[in-house]
């Protein structure tokens, strides 16, 4: 995982594999792509902009013409097939080390492939994180450290704390009705400069 992307298998993979460099190259990042349905299978594609602000409608648009113009050449359904594109959201799910480490402090909920201490699902406040695995404080008391090889998938819990550590400031106004500066994206204290 030294390479920080989301890790996919089988047609997923694929698919990541084919279009992670037209995202890329547009300024788009992946943050995950499932497949649901076998009659008429829908991928979905969630992303974020690779410089941290805010993904908006039209970025969705550009990656949905991007990724259909792709897989229409890769061709990895014999029938038809439907797209959905969308930002990972406030309740994301985490697939990065950089999503961990950038999140660290907030609620997650976590769901192993094998249990851990005899269980299989964890909630509980993101300690650290590594390409290894993860440190969380669980909602219950205590501390448990999970391998990032055994998670199946792990999500924020929407929370008032993450959606004010994730809102978008508002644009100083000038009086004249214009903002002085755009808005920036809200960075933990060691992202900042």
């Amino acid at each position: 995982m030294s390479d920080d992307t989301p890790q996919h298998e089988g047609l997923e993979a694929r698919i990541a594999t084919a279009i992670t460099p037209a995202l890329t190259q547009m300024g788009y990042e992946i943050v995950r792509v499932m497949v649901q349905g076998k009659e008429r299978p829908t991928v979905q594609i969630m992303a974020d902009r690779a410089d941290g602000s805010l993904i908006n409608v039209e970025d969705c648009e550009a990656i949905s013409h991007t990724v259909s113009a792709v897989l229409d050449v890769d061709d990895p359904f014999p029938g038809e097939w439907n797209l959905e594109v969308s930002s990972a959201g406030i309740d994301r799910p985490l697939t990065r080390t950089k999503d961990w480490v950038r999140f660290a402090s907030q609620v997650a909920t976590v769901e192993l492939n094998m249990p851990q201490e005899g269980r299989r699902r964890f909630r509980g406040r993101i300690l650290s994180a590594d390409e290894n695995e993860v440190c969380l404080k669980l909602d219950e008391g205590g501390e448990v450290t999970l391998p990032r090889g055994n998670i199946r998938r792990a999500k924020l819990v929407l929370t008032d704390e993450l959606i004010a550590a994730t809102a978008q400031p508002e644009p100083e106004d000038d009086g004249e009705g214009a903002p002085k500066k755009a808005p920036k994206r809200w960075r933990p204290p060691s992202e900042r400069n």
